[in-house]
């Protein structure tokens, strides 16, 4: 119709009879290859779909009183991508556990839960797991403001690594002995859950004003 000529195939698929989270997922998962969708709009029809993983991630979002979102807003994270990285690379625990710092320590600065910000977290927990001690992270960090960790962290090196080399720096101040340096990047990632096929998701190509 809109070419006015029937020389213009187009291919197209029709499904009857489907259940409401059967159409959900076929959105999540099929149509993602035909048209650019963003990660929010995907993990929502994971969630419609009622996809493990994803209503895991939306669950514990929510009970720290958060909601995932769209685009940058208080009381929410929108860094989607992030949130499914940490829980493929190093699992729900660690992902419970990035949350819990991440509050305790900049009480819910919008800021403060960036794509690099979560990841470099991640990356200090997995690298020393209960070597780092969260009441003594909140005490040092709490006082850095997450405009300096950010400023800090570009003038190391990009992406989350840069981050969690800007926050290791504020641990180990006045500390002896200090964590060990080697350990951010000696240690690698337990693994949580099933990576996804279709798309590697690189932490390091997030920019802090990406937090999708």
């Amino acid at each position: 119709m809109v070419s006015e000529s029937r020389e213009t195939p187009v291919w197209c698929m029709i499904y009857d009879d489907l259940e409401y989270n059967e159409e959900a997922d076929i959105f999540a998962n099929q149509m993602k290859n035909v048209k650019a969708l963003s990660p929010y709009e995907i993990f929502n029809a994971n969630c419609e779909a009622g996809n493990d993983k994803e209503l895991l991630i939306k669950g514990l979002v929510e009970s720290y009183e958060l909601k995932i979102l769209p685009s940058a807003g208080v009381g929410g994270i929108c860094a989607v991508g992030a949130l499914e990285n940490i829980y493929d690379k190093y699992g729900y625990d660690v992902l419970d556990r990035v949350l819990r710092l991440i509050i305790m320590t900049w009480e819910g600065e919008q800021k403060s839960f960036s794509a690099n910000m979560m990841n470099g977290v991640a990356r200090l927990l997995n690298s020393f797991g209960d070597e780092l001690k969260e009441t003594t992270f909140k005490e040092k960090l709490g006082v850095v403001s997450v405009k300096d960790i950010t400023k800090n962290a570009k003038e190391r090196r990009p992406g989350s690594l840069g981050f969690a080399e800007a926050m290791l720096v504020v641990y180990n101040k006045r500390m002896k002995p200090g964590l060990q340096w080697s350990k951010l990047y000696s240690v690698k990632a337990s693994g949580g859950g099933k990576k996804k096929e279709n798309k590697e998701y690189d932490e390091d190509a997030e920019v802090e004003q990406d937090a999708s």
